[in-house]
């Protein structure tokens, strides 16, 4: 194969060193050094198509989304094969961090989806049907896998309620990466993928809250779920829904939800006894009453639930020391 006259051959030595060092370099960071590297590569071997992959890749790992775009059509325009290249993935990743809808909508399709919609239809991609999905927030500080719905191929709405420490909340959408790290498994069997955010794509007006509840038993804590899901928005039980891993667990296949009673699951670095973020075990026991929960609601909604929920049944529920964290 000939492109601008010149034969394709396997890439020099100089190119391939070039290109080891610079990914050395990413591993470390050094995105700059990195790039200078990248750049003496493609100007050793411009006709190659991992030459501008490789730069599309850097540009992404430095949210530099418009040098992303344009080093990876350059990708694509020099490509052998008609679908399924990774190239056209970070193509669909960097437009859509652009809300280049055109061209997000060329890249899942040459990619081999199916994207709704006509071929001339220039509106974001919408109804593609991928699913749930896990994402893991924060992941190069202090990592958090929460749960979301797949809008695309690139973004995540987020369905759970993360820890503050998170800096994100819920109904947030974050743009995530295309290759998973990590599974998580249900009890009927499924396995989602985990993705990696990105960065934040559209945030939610919609402050986190933590509050103390008393609640005598799960009925009681199921009935505030419900109660703010009928709201339209969303409470969730911490202390049953958190869970302490490593980074090698939480890249690893791991149940995603291991209930309550005490476990001996090797996988999970919290204390038994500890309701909330330190821990999802209790100390033997079926139900402790006490529950620290999440709550995603508006400040003008928010005591209103609560008290409501309190109301339905005053002798088994009670709630206590509700603070706005994010």
């Amino acid at each position: 194969m000939r492109i601008f006259g010149k034969g394709r051959n396997r890439p020099s030595a100089s190119w391939r060193q070039a290109t080891d060092r610079a990914f050395t370099l990413i591993g470390d960071g050094r995105y700059e050094d990195a790039g200078a590297l990248l750049t003496r590569a493609a100007d050793l071997e411009p006709w190659l198509s991992e030459s501008w992959f490789n730069l599309a890749l850097l540009h992404k790992f430095r949210h530099d989304w418009e040098q992303a775009r344009t080093a990876g059509l350059r990708a694509v325009a020099l490509l052998d094969r008609d679908a399924g290249a990774p190239d056209w993935w970070n193509v669909g990743i960097a437009a859509t961090a652009l809300q280049d809808w055109p061209l997000a909508r060329r890249a899942w399709q040459a990619y081999g989806l199916k994207v709704p919609g006509s071929p001339t239809d220039s509106g974001e991609p919408l109804g593609m049907d991928l699913g749930s999905a896990a994402v893991r927030l924060s992941p190069e500080g202090e990592a958090e896998v929460v749960w979301g719905r797949r809008l695309d191929p690139a973004r995540i709405e987020v369905l759970s309620i993360p820890l503050p420490s998170s800096g994100r909340r819920w109904g947030e959408v974050v743009l995530h990466d295309g290759v998973p790290h990590g599974e998580r498994s249900t009890a009927a069997g499924h396995t989602y993928p985990v993705f990696d955010e990105i960065e934040l794509w559209a945030p939610s007006p919609v402050p986190t809250w933590v509050v103390l509840l008393e609640a005598a038993s799960e009925a009681d804590r199921d009935a505030l779920e419900q109660l703010a899901a009928d709201a339209g928005f969303a409470a969730e039980d911490w202390s049953s829904s958190v869970r302490l891993l490593c980074r090698m667990c939480s890249e690893s296949r791991m149940p995603s939800d291991e209930g309550e009673g005490e476990h001996l699951d090797p996988h999970d670095h919290s204390e038994p006894g500890h309701p909330g973020p330190l821990g999802h075990r209790t100390d033997g026991q079926l139900w402790v009453p006490e529950r620290e929960c999440g709550l995603a609601a508006p400040p003008s909604l928010v005591r209103g639930l609560l008290d409501g929920w309190v109301a339905d049944s005053p002798d088994s529920r009670d709630w206590r020391d509700l603070e706005e964290v994010c």
